[in-house]
């Protein structure tokens, strides 16, 4: 244990402060402060080092969370990123991005604030990035094997890490212009700041990855080029079909998808122009959908100086605790306070849009109504009518399954029920040599389960080329059936 009395000394839990809002409006950049090494050492300390540490059953890497909570408390850095990166590749990213499941399930949030594990996390590596303690890990010889990798998002990023320092040669393709799939295109600026991407690809193509972006497997590679170029191929090609909202004047102008809003914004900080940018300068926007992508959604419309910002979600509004229905350890369902929202605009919880308005081609409003959820089902509530001004219209209701057609269906892989690509329980498709991993197979999920598919489908492909496998695979069979 880091201190015996740690958490009986410290039971304050510390994170650091958020820049004010009025002046990270002001710009694009990360909004946390810099964090005192002192502190993080004193909330490292109220780690319990519990017998049976929950906190590894909250993570689907299986982070070695209280290990390196201690080394962060006794200073030993170095030993700390090294059992950091012993389970996850990329903690620069979940650190920055993922909700913490960990410190949900984390024992002493059963009666006090959970330790701040997800904070302790991105100091570890950002320290060893600093201090020079992040080098190549090159295969000490080849296996003569190939391996395409189709996607370059965190599943497929993973993936290819994994199968590269085991000695196998791995081609990453990306149709985008540029190498991070959600990660450089999906998360703004102001959550993660693309250097972290950039500096882990150098990394990794000096460890001898190449990547291929703005390549569409199966039109400028063909799928039969991919069969025969490749000993095996693994399919991270994320859940990218956003989910529709099929009601009258969804054919106007002015309504889109929130990943076709967001890729743009950021396209523009990273310094190119967009022709015809969507953006929401002046404008009045709703935001449908109330997750993390919402957030996003709006977090950048604040950023481009809309007028004003209404949030969508149909589900009531959560408790401010625990919500019963999600005991610990569960991840808890409770009303939650982003940065984004801090920022501005205004939530509306219990609403449903039946209708766009507009005029000339163009939306000018939506009309909707509240609703409440009785057996189950959303009713509506009768005499709540009402209609509201929108200039832009950003449809944020989550992902449905990955897009067919070139690739996946020349591929012959099979679907399942929800539309995901079937895999079994080595990852493998119905297709012999070719993998899946990430949302393409598990469906709309988290940073941490993709990093964690991503390292278990390059142990099955591993084991598939050499016949067995070193490579640590954290996702178990029956987490794979039982998703």
């Amino acid at each position: 244990m880091a201190d015996p009395r740690g958490f009986l000394k410290h039971p304050e839990r510390e994170l650091p402060d958020r820049r004010p809002v009025d002046l990270r409006l002001l710009d694009w950049k990360e909004v946390y402060t810099d964090f005192d090494k002192g502190e993080l050492a004193t909330q490292a300390s109220r780690c319990m080092d519990c017998g049976i540490p929950f906190c590894h059953n909250g993570c689907p890497l299986g982070n070695l969370i209280p290990e390196w909570n201690d080394l962060v408390y006794k200073g030993r850095w170095e030993d700390g990123i090294e059992r950091l990166h012993a389970t996850n590749n990329f903690p620069e990213f979940t650190g920055r991005l993922c909700p913490a499941p960990c410190e949900a399930s984390c024992v002493l949030g059963i009666n006090q604030p959970a330790v701040t594990i997800k904070q302790v996390e991105v100091e570890l590596i950002d320290n060893a990035w600093d201090e020079g303690l992040v080098q190549p890990v090159p295969a000490s010889q080849s296996t003569g094997k190939t391996v395409a990798v189709v996607g370059s998002g965190p599943a497929g990023l993973a993936a290819a890490q994994q199968l590269t320092r085991a000695g196998h040669a791995v081609t990453v393709f990306e149709r985008a212009d540029r190498i991070g799939g959600l990660l450089r295109y999906g998360i703004p600026e102001f959550k993660m700041e693309k250097r972290h991407i950039d500096r882990r690809l150098e990394q990794m193509e000096a460890e001898g990855t190449v990547f291929r972006a703005g390549v569409n497997v199966g039109v400028d590679v063909t799928v039969e080029q991919l069969r025969g170029d490749f000993d095996a191929v693994i399919l991270a090609v994320g859940s990218t079909i956003g989910r529709d909202l099929p009601i009258p004047g969804r054919e106007l102008d002015g309504i889109h998808q929130a990943m076709e809003f967001l890729p743009q914004a950021n396209k523009v900080q990273l310094g190119d122009t967009v022709e015809g940018q969507i953006t929401a300068t002046g404008k009045k926007v709703v935001i449908i959908g109330g997750g993390d992508t919402g957030a996003d959604c709006l977090g950048t419309s604040l950023r481009q100086g809309a007028e004003i910002v209404h949030q969508f979600e149909i589900m009531p509004k959560p408790p401010n605790h625990r919500a019963d229905s999600t005991p610990w350890p569960t991840y808890p369902l409770m009303y939650r306070v982003s940065s984004a929202h801090e920022e501005g605009g205004h939530r509306v919880f219990s609403v449903n849009t039946e209708e766009f308005v507009g005029t000339d081609g163009k939306v000018t409003a939506l009309k909707a109504y509240e609703v409440v959820m009785r057996d189950g089902r959303f009713e509506k509530v009768e005499g709540s009518d009402f209609e509201l001004e929108a200039d832009l219209v950003l449809l944020a209701m989550g992902f449905v399954g990955p897009e067919r057609g070139d690739l996946l269906d020349k591929l012959g892989v099979e679907y399942d029920a929800r539309g995901n690509i079937k895999r079994n329980d080595d990852f493998a498709s119905s297709v012999p040599g070719v993998f899946v991993a990430g949302d393409a197979g598990r469906g709309q999920s988290l940073i941490v389960w993709a990093i964690a598919e991503g390292r278990s489908a390059a142990a099955a492909a591993d084991a598939f080329l050499a016949g067995s496998t070193d490579l640590p695979s954290p996702i178990v069979p029956t987490q794979v059936a039982q998703r």
